[in-house]
């Protein structure tokens, strides 16, 4: 599957760029003003040795508070690594000062997997006698920062980069579980939501040995927790169902229907004990509407006699 990264990491960044500047640069969030950002048309610039045209990702205007003079806030999300990229930086910030005579504040955000060596943050000019040019830009490089040091940060942008940071093969699973817990504590409207768990499902794809996994950490969470986050995984399926339509609509339905299945079997295992077996086929016969439809009953059941109650409203199939 192709990723189009330029598109994921600039819409997460101008939708919450004062939550990435507090949770990577907190002395700066804490001094700006909020309402002051403003972001401004991305610049595109021409690289007269290559021919290249190259457009920087985000840009914002701001001031501190209390104060009337403006800066610039410049962030590259790179997505892999480039031979000459400290320099890129030196000649976005120089034609930046250039065209808005206000000081800027460079960030590289790097997203890459690999390598994981530190990445310079200088652009050197040096000579015999000397240094005649020194650029320093901030540098957020997340293969080098451990997801777990991020885990009770109650941040959005935290929720989504977690998923790119630096996790062990074996840990995978659980990264995917925690952004997701993270992310429903937050309470954010849909679309934003949206967005997140969108980008963590980009970027924590699991096989079918990691998906088992994952169930079992959801199985962790408080029930209300798990409700939350069951509504996250079905826009998941249902975006799923959508590509399924492009790969072949049969295979993409049951793919959801099977995922949503399980979810909605496990709560009821969770919250009414061991249920019999036989219920369980009759779940299994509901169509994907009506799943979802138990999905939101059951938290009103408390016994097994409610759940039989609710299904005696869908009449079994005669092959059961």
């Amino acid at each position: 599957m192709d990723i189009d990264h330029d598109r994921l990491f600039k819409t997460l960044l101008s939708t919450f760029f004062w939550e990435f500047l507090d949770l990577f640069f907190p002395a700066i969030a804490e001094e700006i003003d909020r309402d002051s950002i403003t972001f401004l048309p991305q610049e595109v610039f021409t690289d007269i040795t290559s021919g290249e045209r190259r457009e920087i990702d985000v840009l914002v205007r701001a001031k501190f508070r209390q104060q009337d003079s403006f800066f610039l806030i410049h962030t590259e999300a790179q997505a892999s690594a480039q031979t000459g990229f400290a320099r890129r930086m030196f000649r976005y910030f120089a034609r930046l000062d250039e065209i808005y005579g206000l000081p800027v504040y460079p960030i590289a955000l790097l997203s890459y997997d690999i390598p994981k060596r530190p990445e310079p943050d200088t652009y050197t000019v040096a000579f015999l006698d000397g240094e005649v040019l020194k650029f320093r830009y901030r540098v957020v490089q997340l293969n080098r920062l451990n997801w777990r040091d991020f885990l009770r940060q109650p941040n959005p942008v935290a929720a989504a980069l977690m998923s790119k940071m630096q996790i062990a093969e074996s840990d995978r699973p659980k990264v995917k579980a925690e952004c997701l817990r993270l992310l429903v504590t937050l309470r954010l409207d849909p679309a934003k939501t949206a967005l997140i768990s969108g980008f963590v499902d980009t970027y924590l794809r699991l096989n079918a040995v990691e998906e088992s996994q994952f169930k079992a950490e959801l199985e962790q969470f408080d029930l209300l927790e798990e409700e939350r986050t069951m509504e996250i995984i079905t826009s998941w399926m249902e975006r799923g169902i959508e590509q399924g339509r492009e790969e072949g609509l049969e295979r993409g339905l049951e793919r959801g229907r099977e995922r949503e299945i399980s979810l909605v079997l496990r709560q009821l295992d969770r919250r009414l004990g061991e249920v019999d077996s036989q219920l369980f086929d009759r779940i299994r016969q509901l169509s994907i509407d009506d799943i979802e439809a138990l999905g939101e009953a059951l938290l009103d059941f408390e016994t097994e006699a409610d759940l039989i109650a609710w299904l005696a409203q869908y009449p079994e199939s005669e092959e059961s």
